[in-house]
């Protein structure tokens, strides 16, 4: 019941936004936006979209530029929305420990045959693959479990 009654309001705001409504029905959608998080949320999120979009460049029927607004407006929700799973997580960092193997296996497998296939010394080759290899990939396998905690609180930061 309550998810319908938020798209009513949804609608509402939509021909707000679009076409305009009647002053009853302008008055109903403050009262509830008073009391209401989700569709302050879906309000500013219109408004943003109008905002970036600076408008349709060119001339559109109401209904049509409602349904656009309500097809952008459903994507940003679902995107919002999307959680980190926990086995995404797991093979994301799986592959990053697997690359930072794969280099360290390499560089001490064929870090003398690259070096004399370069002519340049043994030592070198190992601090390359060192620095753009296993570093970055450490990076990644520490940063790959931050990140639910960083997007939660980029989350809250927008809020404010």
């Amino acid at each position: 019941m309550k998810s319908d009654r938020h798209e009513v309001f949804e609608h509402m705001i939509d021909e707000a936004l679009a076409a305009g409504v009647s002053i009853q029905e302008e008055q109903s959608l403050r009262e509830h936006l008073q009391s209401c998080v989700s569709c302050q949320e879906y309000l500013n999120a219109n408004n943003r979209v109008i905002a970036s979009l600076g408008g349709f460049s060119f001339e559109v029927t109401p209904s049509l530029e409602a349904k656009v607004f309500a097809s952008i407006s459903q994507r940003a929700r679902q995107i919002e929305a999307a959680p980190f799973s926990r086995r995404r997580l797991l093979l994301i960092c799986a592959l990053a420990l697997t690359l930072t193997v794969i280099g360290s296996f390499l560089d001490l497998q064929f870090g003398s045959l690259i070096a004399s296939f370069f002519d340049i010394q043994a030592i070198h080759v190992r601090q390359g693959v060192f620095a753009f290899w296993i570093i970055s990939s450490v990076c990644l396998l520490l940063l790959f479990p931050m990140l639910p905690l960083l997007s939660a609180a980029s989350r809250n930061e927008r809020a404010l």
